[in-house]
């Protein structure tokens, strides 16, 4: 019975080829999207109060976001 479940998980599964061309766009895509983000990050570091103040910003929220892993995207679904 186990094995029938294991087969009936696997065959719903969508089965895509996927090219190496096409892997690779997404890999770097996805490094440079990372890229991005550190360096929006270390913009915002790099802001004085009066800027942060304009922007509606503390201090404290630009730590919150400085302190957060280059892979942690706020726009990732």
């Amino acid at each position: 019975m186990k094995g029938q479940k294991g087969y009936a998980i696997a065959s719903v599964w969508p089965r895509q080829a996927v090219s190496l061309g096409a892997l690779a766009k997404a890999v770097l895509r996805q490094f440079k999207r990372w890229h991005e983000l550190a360096r929006q990050r270390r913009q915002l570091a790099a802001l004085n109060d009066a800027a942060l103040k304009d922007l509606g910003l503390s201090r404290a929220d630009v730590m919150q976001e400085t302190e957060r892993p280059f892979w942690d995207d706020p726009l990732a679904k």
